[in-house]
């Protein structure tokens, strides 16, 4: 069988993972990533890159489960290896706190955390707004750092880069045989997917070295991640706004929220301001179809569509578009023989 030329578009934490997966696996596959923007100027550059998952309703649990997994047992060995600070990949404790007991107490997931606990009522005396706490450790990922890693890690596999804004499959109906599409809040206009909508969200990085533990609000809408280089604060989820400018009333209600949880931010030297658009949508896309590209039938992957949750999902979210190209290259092979 001739090389089979696979385009992958899409070039966020979603679509590296993808490429790197199916390059390393599938060595006599021509795999080539083709992107308008590359880091540091894509969503998933300004990502706090905290590995914690969200429920999507219409996924059955196990797979979400095996796609957090397979998310956190990949970042984690990466942590924990020489490759660790070249990644921008670190293991980080901390506490997710509520202001009202949840019901849900002990999430589908907790196990595939380490040392997940609930937070003792001596912890919880530093937040007096808040009733219930739970204590894990889990691994932080900053795609700054972590998508060039990815990139070099694609092209020594084989993989080839273009900077090309796909407006279209038809597009790549010619060169390509088969089209991994994770083109996150692209694939409204790319794919004709309704369902797909742009959730604000606007974070500060600061510098406060001296905090060591990650401070999470249940309500994911205030949030304290330290990193690498400097501090996360947020955040903003700001349903179905396109704005990408900085909002400073947001930046300072964003401030206000963290230093109601961690006073002595309000010492901390702001370094930045980021606003992004996540690929909203009510539940991920990771599934196959066949598309009439002019005169071709082409397979078509698709993998986007994870929302606030991209680097929790990626790499578990890959493997399962890595299997349906797998797929495509079986029915390809049976076409073959007819």
């Amino acid at each position: 069988m001739k090389s089979v030329r696979i385009a992958v578009v899409g070039a966020g934490v979603v679509g590296f993972s993808t490429a790197v997966c199916i390059a390393e696996a599938l060595p006599y596959c021509s795999v080539t990533l083709l992107a308008e923007k590359f880091s540091p100027d894509t969503t998933s550059d300004g990502a706090a890159g905290i590995l914690y998952p969200g429920t999507s309703p219409d996924i059955p649990l196990e797979r979400q489960r095996r796609w957090f997994k397979d998310s956190f047992d990949h970042l984690l060995a990466i942590a924990q290896s020489q490759h660790s600070p070249e990644a921008g990949v670190m293991i980080s404790s901390g506490w997710q706190i509520f202001k009202e007991v949840p019901v849900d107490k002990k999430p589908h997931f907790s196990e595939l955390l380490i040392g997940f606990r609930f937070m003792t009522d001596e912890e919880l005396k530093r937040f007096p707004d808040h009733k219930f706490g739970q204590a894990f450790t889990t691994v932080k990922c900053e795609c700054s750092t972590y998508l060039p890693w990815l990139e070099k890690r694609f092209r020594k596999a084989g993989g080839q880069v273009q900077k090309k804004k796909v407006n279209s499959l038809q597009e790549l109906s010619s060169g390509f045989d088969i089209i991994v599409n994770c083109s996150g809040l692209g694939s409204k206009t790319l794919v004709g997917d309704s369902e797909v909508y742009p959730v604000r969200g606007q974070i500060l990085k600061v510098e406060a070295p001296w905090l060591k533990h990650f401070i999470r609000d249940g309500d994911g809408k205030t949030y304290i991640y330290p990193g690498i280089q400097s501090v996360t604060i947020g955040g903003t989820r700001q349903q179905h706004d396109w704005r990408l400018n900085v909002d400073q009333e947001d930046s300072k209600g964003i401030l206000e929220r963290c230093c109601r949880l961690e006073p002595s931010l309000s010492k901390a030297k702001i370094l930045s301001e980021w606003v992004g658009l996540r690929p909203g949508r009510k539940s991920p896309r990771v599934e196959r179809e066949v598309v009439q590209l002019q005169s071709r039938r082409v397979p078509v992957v698709h993998n986007y569509g994870h929302g606030g949750w991209g680097v929790t999902l990626a790499w578990g979210t890959a493997q399962d578009a890595l299997g349906l190209v797998w797929q495509c290259l079986h029915d390809m092979k049976l076409q073959a023989k007819l």
